[in-house]
């Protein structure tokens, strides 16, 4: 309709109780159980029918009810002590920083596609975001300098509904954004900040909006722009949707636009990490934003961002890699790449694992990883898949080599922790489990929670779950309008008080949602024992162009309709972050059974064990790392097949196998007390092995420590005295490229490879010919291991070789090593540059072996 004027009609709060909206606008809020019971005290149907928006609450309470709270002692005493500590929260000091030197200079700027920080913004698909979410709020406990940036999604991702016969299907409901605990950005003059980017033959504006993370702002670009052609609205409408153009569009936008967002908010940026492929652009960006202002060149600018820039994918098949083909990158980067003054082979190529084969799609990862000197998996086998992945981006050096490293995920606990489990800490913990959870001596006083009240908490929550289940499968029921007979048969399916297992996350067929179910026979026998029971809660979704995702969930369904299992299977619809919490926190088994190695990490896990729940898992991700056999269960001993249905038939009857033989056996095994005494020292040592482990405080201080400090300092040192670093590091790196084709290995000296005995020295000199590189420029190193008869290293070590003398040309180099095992040993010389500001030398593409 055209001439409409808009505009917003907000609360209008009494003085006395404003903080209230200081405290809705920042999701702090949603890992403080205390701030909710705040929020649920004001009106608690209000609160569940807004999805837990406290923005939302304060527009839709009734004013008469705010003026009651102003005559609420109680609620004005318990809403100063909350004001008091979010103050005190979001101005503390930087507790990150005690493991290094000194603090962290600048920020990072980091990059996510998607985040899931809070029920009611819907910005988020799965565990991409909701890691991102979880990243963002651990360091912002940690006062680690990170600012963020994503999209603003007015659809976000779909909502899930299950058709008559369990066929998904989806809709996108508009995301309210006045609504949210979202902020638009103003410049000093009150005029929305914006941003534009040349888009083939459109100009593409977007506005900024900031969600508030405790101490940290994450910046949302906004597509929605009144000058946009209508076309390119959409570019920020649904997360993970359109064809291919689209999600180059959402790309462009997040890489080169967040660059400009950051810009035009006034920040510097020292260091970005991109989480995952799709904000790679970014790279281009930072680039050509170097040599417009600050007069670097293009190889100058590029070494720079290399040094500086963090990476981490998370996807361990080549197929879940984000790839265009040619003529869509030239169609949106042709005038783009001129500012750069590169050819488009050049920038094709960097988007290619062999530069030269034109017939490669240009890969959003492959640009990502050459372009970052940090890179990491997000566990320690994934991070060995990707080196294998990725082996031939370096083709001179073995595959263990390669520069992708292992920071395993983890989960910000107080987030995904149950008020009832929470409580139980506080009293027998103390405060840090919350504040330091990464704190091992913390947990160990698990060991002093009484087993009863540890049970019956754990049962507390067991019979939640049980009740929102059936309360959700009663609204799913009528909305596929069933009769009452039905609805009423659904309000008593699941027992309180049988062993309960559960199962949720995105249906692909990797991830076998439907393997529990493949010998039918065996498993109705184990669900319906009289004395035993068993039930089984299912959630997830598929994506909505993944057909044999949906027919997953399809089978799901049929077989929890039949009439032996009606009651003891359960699919709750539209998986979110309200749905995980009441099923992580409840169930006693999280069950999980990937294809391994296709699992890069999954975290659901570690919140279930956070809670007491007890793992049942593939040797696969995370799970990996943390198995042992007095905290869960293990499915198999880490095979990999060929043969998928093999697969499947071995890993099924391992699982039927292990609930017969042992889960089931453990977890009715009761005493005159009715404990589980068994069962509850597992979720124990879960409790003391797992959780201070697996979280995000840990996983953010590996990245700070083996990522952002590094690349902060390569900042400082890169441009410091106007960029004269980068510039007198450009031309040595220039130089000795040049120069490294006349570097030779004339001669290997030792004393002999014949027998040694343990814990003998093996002495070794090298005569090199340096040509016209100086002897300072370059490392010479043993590079020593196990081999196996086709002479491949079956592990590996370095000793370095000091310099000894210099005659013209020619250099010596000498040390050695010492046996310190016995075995079958393989000897190399290897020579890598040397600077100081060579970050990755393996990078660098210059090695000489000999």
């Amino acid at each position: 309709m055209e001439n409409v004027r808009i505009f917003n009609v907000i609360p209008s709060l009494p003085e006395r109780l404003s903080s209230l909206r200081k405290i809705a606008y920042n999701t702090w809020f949603s890992w403080h159980p205390e701030t909710i019971r705040l929020f649920r005290r004001i009106n608690p149907k209000l609160w569940e029918s807004t999805n837990h928006n406290p923005v939302l609450l304060l527009g839709q309470v009734s004013q008469s009810r705010l003026e009651e709270l102003l005559n609420d002692e109680g609620f004005l005493r318990e809403l100063d002590d909350i004001s008091e500590e979010f103050d005190r929260y979001v101005n503390k000091e930087a507790s990150y920083n005690f493991r290094l030197e000194r603090p962290i200079d600048g920020i990072i700027a980091y990059f996510s596609m998607e985040y899931g920080l809070s029920d009611c913004l819907n910005i988020y698909s799965g565990g991409l975001g909701i890691l991102s979410g979880d990243h963002m709020k651990s360091a912002s406990d940690l006062g680690v300098p990170i600012v963020g940036v994503g999209l603003l999604y007015r659809q976000g991702y779909f909502t899930q509904y299950l058709s008559a016969d369990g066929w998904q299907q989806e809709f996108f409901p508009e995301n309210d954004i006045p609504n949210q605990p979202i902020m638009q950005e103003k410049d000093k003059d009150g005029k929305p900040i914006e941003i534009s980017i040349e888009l083939k033959e459109s100009r593409l504006k977007a506005y900024v909006w900031r969600v508030q993370i405790g101490s940290i702002p994450l910046y949302l670009l906004d597509s929605y722009h009144p000058e946009n052609p209508q076309s390119l609205w959409d570019i920020t409408a649904q997360l993970y949707a359109g064809d291919r153009e689209m999600r180059l569009q959402q790309e462009i936008l997040l890489g080169i636009g967040g660059v400009r967002a950051f810009k035009a908010l006034g920040y510097n940026l020292d260091v970005v990490h991109m989480n995952e492929g799709h904000s790679a652009f970014v790279v281009l960006e930072r680039i050509r934003t170097l040599m417009v202002e600050n007069g670097l060149s293009y190889k100058e600018a590029k070494e720079l961002v290399f040094a500086t820039t963090c990476f981490t994918t998370h996807t361990p098949i080549p197929a879940g890699n984000e790839v265009f083909d040619r003529w869509l990158i030239e169609a949106y980067f042709n005038r783009y790449i001129n500012q750069l003054g590169i050819s488009m082979w050049e920038f094709l190529s960097y988007g290619r694992i062999n530069p030269a084969n034109e017939a490669e799609q240009f890969c959003m990862t492959v640009l990502a990883i050459k372009f970052s000197a940090y890179k990491n998996g997000v566990s320690q086998l994934h991070a060995k898949i990707s080196r294998q992945m990725w082996k031939d981006i370096w083709p001179h050096i073995p595959q263990d080599d390669v520069p992708i490293i292992g920071i395993t995920n983890g989960i910000h606990v107080p987030t995904w922790i149950s008020s009832d489990m929470a409580s139980l800490f506080d009293r027998y913990l103390g405060p840090r489990w919350s504040e330091d959870p990464d704190n091992q001596r913390v947990w160990e006083r698990v060991i002093d929670i009484p087993d009863s009240e540890l049970w019956r908490t754990h049962e507390r929550r067991r019979e939640r779950l049980i009740a929102f289940a059936r309360t959700r499968l009663v609204e799913q029921l009528k909305q596929r309008g069933s009769t009452r007979t039905e609805q009423k048969l659904a309000e008593g399916v699941l027992n309180p008080e049988a062993l309960t297992i559960g199962f949720a996350r995105r249906f692909i067929p990797y991830k076998r949602g439907d393997l529990v179910f493949r010998d039918i026979d065996r498993l109705i026998k184990i669900l319906t024992n009289q004395e035993k029971p068993v039930q089984i809660i299912f959630a997830g979704k598929a994506h909505p162009r993944d057909n044999y995702g949906k027919q997953i969930i399809k089978n799901i369904i049929q077989y929890s309709r039949k009439p032996e299992l009606r009651d003891r299977v359960v699919f709750i619809e539209n998986y979110d972050m309200n749905v995980a919490r009441y099923m992580v926190q409840g169930v006693d088994i999280w069950l999980n059974n990937p294809r391994r190695p296709q699992e890069a990490c999954g975290t659901s896990g570690m919140k279930a064990s956070a809670n007491g729940a007890i793992n049942f898992s593939v040797l696969d991700g995370w799970w990996c790392e943390a198995y042992q056999t007095n905290l869960g269960w293990a499915v198999g001993q880490g095979e990999e097949y060929q043969d998928i249905n093999l697969q499947d038939d071995i890993e099924s009857n391992a699982i039927y196998t292990l609930l017969e033989k042992e889960v089931i056996p453990i977890f009715y095994d009761r005493g005159s007390d009715q404990l589980p005494r068994r069962w509850i020292q597992r979720m124990k040592s879960g409790l003391r092995a797992i959780v201070p482990v697996f979280n995000t405080h840990r996983m953010v201080e590996d990245y700070v420590e083996r990522a952002y400090y590094q690349a902060a300092m390569n900042h400082k040192r890169l441009v410091n005295k106007k960029y004269a670093g980068i510039r007198e590091f450009t031309k040595w790196k220039e130089n000795i490229s040049r120069k490294w084709q006349d570097l030779k290995i004339i001669e290997v000296e030792s004393d002999g490879f014949n027998d040694r005995r343990i814990g003998s020295k093996i002495k070794i000199s090298v005569k090199i010919n340096l040509g016209d590189i100086h002897p300072s420029d370059i490392n010479v190193d043993l590079y020593y291991g196990h081999i196996d008869s086709a002479r491949y290293f079956l592990d590996h070590k370095e000793e370095h070789l000091a310099f000894e003398e210099q005659k013209g040309n020619e250099a010596i180099f000498s040390g050695g090593l010492i046996c310190e095992t016995t075995g079958k040993f393989g000897i190399v010389i290897r020579i890598l540059p040397n600077h100081e500001n060579l970050v990755d030398s393996i990078s660098s593409g210059l090695i000489l072996w000999g």
